[in-house]
Formats: C-alpha cells, sequence, structure tokens
C-alpha cells in the first residue's frame, strides 16, 4: 500500500515537473533570447546606450524644454525616428511641429499649462538630479531619472521618476521600455486635462509615416484597424512599417494592462507622429469636453508603463501580437521605480 501511495506522488510530481518544463519551453520559444553587448557612456547632459560599441540610442536631459530619447537606430542600422528639430535639413524630412522631439513623455493640459508644446507660456519638463545609468545583469540599461513638471513661472506643479529600460534580442528586435512614476505635490492635486496632446509619444522616421515625400508606411493596431483608422481608436498597441534605405523595418508601441484606463486612446498621425494618450477622449470619441480629465490627489502617485519594439520586416514578420502577449502577461517584466 504504501509503495504503491509511493508511486502514485512520484507520477503526480512527474507529471507536474512535465508540465513546468513544457511550459518553459513555450515561454522560451515565444521570446527571443536577450543579448549582451550594452555598455553606457555618459557625457554633458547626455547619456549614450551602445550595441557592440555603436550607439542605439541617447537620453538628452538638459538644454531642452523637456528630456528625449535621440537618435534611436533600429535593427536595420537605420534611424527610426525623424531628425528635425535636432539636426536640420534633412531631404525628405518635414519641419512641422518643432515640439515633437523623437521620443518623449509630456501632456498638453496638466493643471492648465500646456507641457506638451514648447515656447513662451508653456510648461517645462526638467531634470532634477544627475540620472543613474546602470547595465543589468550584462543583458539590458537602466537610466533613471527625476524630473520635475514646471508652469510657465518655474513653479513645481507635479513630478515624475522614471525608468528608461533598453534592450536586444536574438531575432535583432531592439526595445525601450518606459515606466514612469508620476507624483502630484503634497499640497496640490494634479489635473491631467482632456486634450489629444500627448502623452508616451515618439515621431517616427519620414519614409515609413503614411503620407509626405519619401512615405512608404502603413499602420496597423491590436484591433485591426489599419493607416487612418488607427487614429482615436483604442487600443493594446500601434505599430508603424515601411522601407527605410530599402530595409523593411519599424516600430510598435505598447500599453500594459495595468496603465489608466487601458486599452488606451491613440494619437497616431498619417505624418508619423504616434502617441498613447489616456486622457483625450473628447477629441478622440467626440464626447462632452473634459470626459478625460484625470485628477491625481495630493501626494498620490500615478504609474505609466510602455514598451517599444523595432523590428526588422512587417509586424507579422515580427510576431508583433506574440510579442506583446508575452510581455502584457501575466506583467511587464521591467521593474518600476520606487520612492
Amino acid at each position: 500500500m504504501i509503495e504503491r501511495r509511493a508511486r502514485q506522488i512520484a507520477s503526480a510530481v512527474l507529471i507536474v515537473a512535465a508540465c513546468l518544463l513544457a511550459r518553459h519551453d513555450a515561454i522560451a520559444q515565444a521570446t527571443p533570447t536577450p543579448l549582451g553587448g550594452l555598455s553606457l557612456e555618459k557625457k554633458q547632459g547626455k547619456i549614450s546606450v551602445l550595441i557592440d560599441g555603436e550607439v542605439f540610442t541617447e537620453y538628452v536631459y538638459t538644454d531642452t524644454p523637456k528630456p528625449y530619447l535621440y537618435p534611436i537606430v533600429g535593427p536595420t542600422g537605420a534611424k527610426m525616428t525623424r531628425n528635425y528639430p535636432m539636426v536640420q535639413g534633412i531631404k525628405g524630412e518635414q519641419t512641422d511641429h518643432p515640439h515633437h522631439r523623437s521620443m518623449w513623455f509630456a501632456h498638453g493640459s496638466v493643471n492648465g499649462y500646456d507641457l506638451w508644446a514648447e515656447g513662451k507660456n508653456k510648461g517645462t519638463t526638467i531634470t532634477s538630479a544627475e540620472p543613474e545609468a546602470q547595465i543589468t545583469g550584462g543583458l539590458s540599461a537602466d537610466i533613471s531619472t527625476r524630473n520635475k513638471w514646471l508652469a510657465p513661472d518655474g513653479k513645481e506643479i507635479g513630478s515624475d521618476r522614471t525608468t528608461i529600460r533598453v534592450s536586444h534580442y536574438s531575432d535583432k528586435s531592439r526595445v525601450i521600455d518606459y515606466i514612469t512614476v508620476i507624483t502630484a505635490q503634497p499640497d496640490k492635486p494634479l489635473v491631467f486635462g482632456d486634450t489629444k496632446e500627448g502623452m508616451m509619444a515618439m515621431r517616427v522616421h519620414p519614409a515609413i509615416r503614411l503620407k509626405g515625400e519619401v512615405a512608404t508606411g502603413h499602420a496597423i493596431n491590436s484591433a485591426g484597424d489599419k493607416d487612418l483608422d488607427v487614429w482615436g481608436k483604442r487600443a493594446k498597441w500601434v505599430a508603424y512599417w515601411g522601407q527605410i534605405d530599402g530595409k523593411t523595418c519599424g516600430v510598435a508601441i505598447f500599453d500594459s494592462p495595468e496603465n489608466l484606463r487601458h486599452p488606451t486612446w491613440w494619437h497616431a498621425r498619417d505624418y508619423g507622429l504616434v502617441a498613447a494618450n489616456p486622457f483625450g477622449i473628447h477629441d478622440f470619441e467626440k464626447k462632452p469636453k473634459g470626459t478625460g480629465d484625470y485628477t491625481l490627489q495630493e501626494g498620490q502617485q500615478l504609474i505609466l508603463r510602455y514598451r517599444f519594439v523595432f523590428f526588422e520586416g512587417t509586424p507579422q514578420d515580427a510576431d508583433i501580437a506574440g510579442k506583446y502577449k508575452f510581455w502584457a502577461e501575466p506583467k511587464a517584466p521591467a521593474s518600476e521605480p520606487t520612492e
């Protein structure tokens, strides 16, 4: 009796182990292997992330109305974002919206102030302490930064602590995770206004936009909407792709299931702006103005997580839907910053 019971227990253990191994194998097959070869260089007002000695991206945080990432080099070796306004005079590039700085995080109505646009009477985002940068486990590069959100008169209205995690994989995809913890002032709420102008944003390379002199691009979202139809729609992710220097490549932006009002709305334009925006419901759905307002009470925090995947080929070739599913379930792999 005892021996039979022992055999039954042993058999059950083997079954459970086999199931766990099968799940592990499935996960391994669904996820490309992360690669090393990452390094960091810190210069005045800038942190460079390199892959095998070549710049992938740079975090710029001084002498600018808001921090941004530029350039961002994709797996084919092409720059994936517009050069303007950082570099001017590039053939085929438009010079509209000079506040569209490659990749950035900002909103157009925070306590009534515009931190999205730039110039007179606009708010700004400044880095309040020297950012920290490190290679984690040899497989990812982390940049951690604290920022103050300022009204046009210089008064602080809110703050954030952001971790930017960079990694690359054996399928040649390159990844940037953005994890931002927003904190309201201890004595005043932080009110995000209902406007399409925001928030986690990117201005793509002109060749992968949908219209323009050199445009070859297409767009699709997780709901199956395509090209012009992705604007203002709710979706788990949006991807833009086309041909840069004769090679097909693109970028997908993921919205975490843990984010406020997931799946988010997308301020995704045919001229190359792609932005995840949980607050612009009035503009996106033509509902009464103020429908998208959101108040973060005194001292409270809001955490937002996004992933950018730069890939070769089309979204189908790169299995963007599968990459999103693995990243989103059960949780985003990038750890969030703590206070």
